[in-house]
Protein backbone atom coordinates (compact mmCIF):
# COMPACT_ATOMS: atom_id res chain seq x y z
CA UNK A 1 0.00 0.00 0.00
CA UNK A 2 1.62 3.66 -1.03
CA UNK A 3 1.62 6.03 1.67
CA UNK A 4 -0.93 8.02 0.24
CA UNK A 5 -3.46 5.01 -0.26
CA UNK A 6 -2.60 3.96 3.55
CA UNK A 7 -3.26 7.72 5.05
CA UNK A 8 -7.09 7.75 2.61
CA UNK A 9 -7.78 4.40 4.62
CA UNK A 10 -6.20 5.86 7.62
CA UNK A 11 -8.74 8.44 7.46
CA UNK A 12 -11.32 6.42 6.36
CA UNK A 13 -10.80 4.55 9.90
CA UNK A 14 -10.51 8.15 11.88
CA UNK A 15 -13.97 8.96 10.69
CA UNK A 16 -15.56 5.70 11.82
CA UNK A 17 -13.84 5.75 15.44
CA UNK A 18 -12.22 2.48 14.87
CA UNK A 19 -8.95 2.67 17.20
CA UNK A 20 -8.53 -0.96 16.14
CA UNK A 21 -8.27 -0.27 12.62
CA UNK A 22 -6.15 2.77 13.03
CA UNK A 23 -3.43 0.70 15.25
CA UNK A 24 -3.20 -1.47 12.45
CA UNK A 25 -1.90 1.26 10.10
CA UNK A 26 1.16 1.83 12.82
CA UNK A 27 4.57 0.25 13.20
CA UNK A 28 5.18 -1.51 16.89
CA UNK A 29 7.74 1.14 17.48
CA UNK A 30 5.70 4.11 15.57
CA UNK A 31 5.45 7.60 17.22
CA UNK A 32 2.88 9.75 16.75
CA UNK A 33 3.23 13.04 17.62
CA UNK A 34 0.72 16.11 17.31
CA UNK A 35 2.33 19.11 18.31
CA UNK A 36 -0.17 20.25 20.84
CA UNK A 37 0.76 17.56 22.91
CA UNK A 38 3.32 14.86 24.09
CA UNK A 39 4.64 12.26 21.51
CA UNK A 40 3.39 8.64 22.25
CA UNK A 41 5.05 6.14 21.50
CA UNK A 42 4.36 2.67 20.46
CA UNK A 43 1.41 1.34 18.41
CA UNK A 44 -0.59 -0.05 21.62
CA UNK A 45 -0.36 3.91 23.17
CA UNK A 46 -1.01 5.15 19.65
CA UNK A 47 -4.42 3.11 20.38
CA UNK A 48 -5.05 4.35 23.49
CA UNK A 49 -4.81 7.64 22.76
CA UNK A 50 -7.29 7.52 19.69
CA UNK A 51 -9.80 5.40 22.30
CA UNK A 52 -9.40 8.28 24.89
CA UNK A 53 -9.75 11.18 21.76
CA UNK A 54 -12.83 9.59 20.74
CA UNK A 55 -14.30 8.54 24.11
CA UNK A 56 -14.17 12.67 24.56
CA UNK A 57 -14.54 14.51 21.24
CA UNK A 58 -16.89 14.47 18.27
CA UNK A 59 -13.72 13.97 16.00
CA UNK A 60 -13.98 14.05 12.46
CA UNK A 61 -11.77 14.39 9.21
CA UNK A 62 -12.58 16.02 6.26
CA UNK A 63 -9.83 15.62 3.75
CA UNK A 64 -9.22 18.37 2.06
CA UNK A 65 -5.51 17.76 -0.10
CA UNK A 66 -3.36 14.57 0.36
CA UNK A 67 -0.12 14.40 -1.17
CA UNK A 68 2.67 11.75 -1.68
CA UNK A 69 6.34 12.37 -1.66
CA UNK A 70 8.22 9.20 -1.80
CA UNK A 71 7.76 7.44 2.05
CA UNK A 72 6.13 10.51 3.26
CA UNK A 73 2.12 11.60 3.02
CA UNK A 74 0.85 14.71 3.63
CA UNK A 75 -2.18 15.35 4.47
CA UNK A 76 -4.46 18.81 5.05
CA UNK A 77 -7.98 18.52 6.56
CA UNK A 78 -10.14 19.94 8.11
CA UNK A 79 -14.10 19.02 11.05
CA UNK A 80 -17.23 20.32 10.21
CA UNK A 81 -16.38 22.91 13.51
CA UNK A 82 -13.78 25.01 11.37
CA UNK A 83 -10.76 23.44 12.77
CA UNK A 84 -7.54 23.30 10.43
CA UNK A 85 -4.82 21.16 10.74
CA UNK A 86 -2.47 19.18 8.53
CA UNK A 87 -0.45 15.34 9.61
CA UNK A 88 2.55 14.28 8.27
CA UNK A 89 3.08 10.48 7.72
CA UNK A 90 6.43 8.53 7.39
CA UNK A 91 5.17 5.18 6.12
CA UNK A 92 7.52 1.98 5.56
CA UNK A 93 6.96 -1.17 4.47
CA UNK A 94 3.20 -0.53 4.72
CA UNK A 95 3.12 0.92 8.12
CA UNK A 96 3.39 4.48 9.68
CA UNK A 97 6.81 4.45 11.24
CA UNK A 98 6.31 8.70 12.60
CA UNK A 99 3.48 10.94 12.79
CA UNK A 100 3.40 14.56 13.11
CA UNK A 101 0.37 16.42 13.06
CA UNK A 102 -0.46 20.24 13.77
CA UNK A 103 -3.96 21.87 15.02
CA UNK A 104 -4.71 24.62 17.20
CA UNK A 105 -5.85 23.37 20.64
CA UNK A 106 -7.26 25.65 21.77
CA UNK A 107 -9.87 26.10 19.28
CA UNK A 108 -10.59 22.04 19.28
CA UNK A 109 -11.04 22.36 23.01
CA UNK A 110 -13.43 25.21 22.81
CA UNK A 111 -15.50 23.95 19.55
CA UNK A 112 -15.56 20.72 20.70
CA UNK A 113 -17.03 22.49 24.79
CA UNK A 114 -13.95 20.77 26.80
CA UNK A 115 -12.22 22.53 29.62
CA UNK A 116 -9.70 24.56 28.86
CA UNK A 117 -6.30 24.35 30.90
CA UNK A 118 -5.68 26.72 33.56
CA UNK A 119 -2.74 29.18 33.99
CA UNK A 120 -0.23 28.07 36.16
Amino acid sequence: MTPKNLVAAWVEAFNRADVDALASFYAEDAINHQVAESPVGGKEAIRGMFADGFASANMVCLMENLFEDGEWAILEWRDPLGLRGCGFFHVRDGKIIFQRGYWDKLTFLKTQGLPLPRDT
